[in-house]
């Protein structure tokens, strides 16, 4: 089960700190349990919709590996932040667009949600005009859901072998958002054979109330943002 969140302020403020200890304690746990090396999982804090404050308190609490899912939001919050934290590595995790390519080469250290030719092609070039290689993830659509972002399942073989051999793409792995309500298990299953067969090393799946079931199916990275900062504010 996710960690229970521990809140101070009169039940206002989640205790960032105290949570992450919590998330880390449950990773390295799930990692013992089915055999992991530890550390062999990154916790990538993600701080969607909160504000500046409560990713430097995590931060400040040692921290360094954080998720975002907009480029706007994370172009108003993290040039301060990692000024101050120069070694803080900042994924995209949300849906990129190619209109956005430029802001978001120049801020984040690596890309979880290449899913398309367009994007892909964007990418590359704008990789070749500035020499920086952010590493790459492509995002599958497990449940072929039609709202959801991500490459599907069925094309993912010939996409990951455009992305490498057509664009020289620096990619490191897959990524995935299993449906809600699905059996979680079965989409981790899924992404790591397609992983395997391309011989990727990083697989991004699981968030704050499955991650310790994607640790047992091979992730090496987990985004949780619920079971660190709390829930989210309403916009």
């Amino acid at each position: 089960m996710p960690p229970t969140e521990t809140l101070t302020h009169a039940d206002t403020e989640p205790d960032i700190a105290a949570n992450l200890r919590t998330v880390r304690s449950e990773i390295a746990a799930a990692e013992k349990a089915g055999g992991r090396v530890p550390g062999a999982v990154t916790l990538v804090a993600v701080g969607k919709a909160h504000p500046a404050e409560r990713s430097r308190a995590a931060l400040e609490a040692g921290h360094r590996v954080f998720g975002e899912n907009r480029v706007q939001e994370a172009e108003g919050k993290w040039p301060a932040l990692k000024e101050a934290f120069p070694e803080t590595q900042l994924h995209l995790i949300g849906p990129l667009q190619t209109n956005k390519v430029r802001q978001a080469m120049a801020l984040f250290d690596v890309f979880e949600t290449v899913d398309r030719e367009k994007l892909a092609r964007a990418l590359a070039k704008e990789m070749d005009r500035t020499g920086r290689r952010p590493d790459c993830l492509i995002q599958v659509n497990t449940g072929a859901e039609p709202q959801k972002a991500g490459v599907a399942p069925e094309q993912a073989d010939a996409f990951i072998a455009q992305c490498r051999d057509e664009f020289d793409l620096p990619v490191k792995g897959l990524m995935c958002i299993p449906p809600v309500g699905d059996e979680p298990s079965l989409h981790f299953a899924l992404l790591r054979e397609i992983a395997k067969r391309h011989e990727l090393p990083w697989l991004s799946m699981g968030m704050s109330a499955d991650y310790e079931v994607a640790i047992a199916f091979g992730a090496t990275h987990v985004r949780v943002g619920t079971a660190i900062f709390g829930q989210r504010p309403a916009r």
